[in-house]
């Protein structure tokens, strides 16, 4: 079974509750979770998610929704990803995060559609090494038992975060391969950031969406097509790095690492 698994939580430091606020009516995850469902690719969609108190709206949503749902660690991501996958009994999974509601199931297809006909050449495929892609369009697949390999093994705080690290941190044992989106970066004039971190972030994805009220099955296409035709709108957020929270986590791993944990 093909099981597209979204992390999602309150939790977050720049913008609180992110996944949930609203736009047209509807939440972040809902217009996610409406946009990846047009995936061929997809089998079932569980919604993975941590077991504090303030992360029941999110399990709420996803009863209301009749999605399968998870509730594990907030911190240990990895963990949180393999019990939902082992519960749920994926066989392949797919990995994306709760805060990119503007992700175009074409995209899934594509990356799930690579892995599948190399199955037999990769333990791992996504459109991030490097990324090629807009932020916010964000695709991994892997087999079970790659996540189960990482699951054991991995041991920094950082592989324990973020959920496919530990498999991009070690290329001499996981076969890697990737995805690029080839298109000219120069036809616009500022990087198109589609995830959801800041409040100006929400107010991109916000314009966006306004744009294409009158087309609810827009992709990444007519995204980038918007912002040639209109490119300020995406000046509003496109200064922000990528992939921040990682740097965070570089610097617990620091810390891991002085105290001699490594390895433990």
């Amino acid at each position: 079974m093909t099981t597209l698994i979204i992390q999602a939580r309150m939790g977050s430091t720049r913008l609180p509750g992110k996944v949930l606020k609203k736009i047209g009516g509807k939440t972040l995850l809902e217009i996610l979770i409406e946009r990846v469902g047009r995936a061929d690719s997809i089998d079932k969609i569980v919604i993975a998610t941590t077991d504090k108190a303030e992360d029941k709206k999110i399990v709420d949503l996803a009863k209301k929704l009749g999605l399968d749902y998870f509730q594990g660690s907030e911190n240990d991501v990895l963990d949180r990803y393999y019990q939902a996958a082992k519960k749920f009994k994926a066989d392949i999974v797919i990995r994306i995060t709760g805060d990119c509601p503007l992700m175009d199931s074409e995209v899934i297809d594509r990356v799930v559609g690579y892995y599948k006909q190399n199955s037999d050449k990769f333990d791992y495929v996504s459109n991030v090494h490097p990324p090629t892609f807009p932020d916010g369009m964000d695709v991994e697949v892997f087999p079970f038992i790659t996540l189960e390999n990482a699951w054991k093994n991995a041991k920094l705080p950082s592989e324990r975060e973020h959920v496919t690290a530990y498999i991009a941190n070690h290329p001499e044992i996981f076969r890697i391969g990737n995805i690029k989106y080839e298109y000219d970066a120069s036809s616009v004039r500022s990087p198109v950031r589609l995830t959801v971190d800041r409040q100006e972030d929400f107010e991109v994805v916000k314009r966006v969406l306004e744009n294409f009220s009158d087309k609810k099955d827009f992709g990444l296409e007519d995204i980038m097509d918007l912002a040639r035709k209109d490119p300020e709108i995406f000046l509003y957020n496109g200064r922000h790095e990528r992939n921040e929270g990682m740097k965070k986590s570089l610097e617990e791993d620091r810390r891991f690492l002085s105290d001699g944990q490594y390895g433990v």
